[in-house]
């Protein structure tokens, strides 16, 4: 494993455990203020801290711009960040923490393997080998007995 995949890796790890504590947190604002302006907060304020860093790393706003000029389907990705924000901000109140991040995976684990094996949206096309759907197929179970709440 090279540094660059050794540092992804490490960042897709912590990732995962910060967005476990993003559906609390998100969950505990939507209680307090409304699932809707709690996403529309977060946003305003991930948008403050994401012009902030580019300005601090690149000095320069040019990346705005060439976003702007790339193909109408990449700004998919900020309509589907909206609406993971807005489900883990409504439904782990309800559903709670373990089932919501559970669910959430188990989709995403879903629909990685069908964009793997498809090669969809340019991405390399990888075989769907009885291990990743074994995994697949765990993790899915998982979800649905961590929808059950103890007595």
């Amino acid at each position: 494993m090279n540094a660059g995949t050794g540092l992804a890796v490490a960042l897709a790890a912590t990732a995962g455990l910060a967005g476990s504590v993003q559906a609390v947190v998100m969950g505990r604002l939507g209680d307090r203020i409304g699932a809707v302006e709690a996403v529309a907060f977060s946003f305003v304020l991930s948008m403050l801290l994401a012009v902030s860093l580019l300005l601090v790393a690149r000095r320069t706003l040019v990346g705005i711009g060439e976003g702007l000029r790339a193909p109408a389907w990449m700004w998919g990705g900020a309509a589907l960040g909206t609406f993971i924000v807005f489900t883990i901000t409504y439904a782990t109140p309800k559903l709670g923490a373990t089932a919501t991040i559970g669910l959430l995976i188990a989709g995403q684990l879903v629909m990685g393997a069908v964009i793997d094996r498809l090669g969809l949206f340019g991405t390399e096309q990888i075989d769907l080998s009885w291990p990743r759907v074994l995994g697949i197929l765990l993790l899915a179970v998982g979800a649905a007995l961590s929808l059950h709440k103890a007595a």
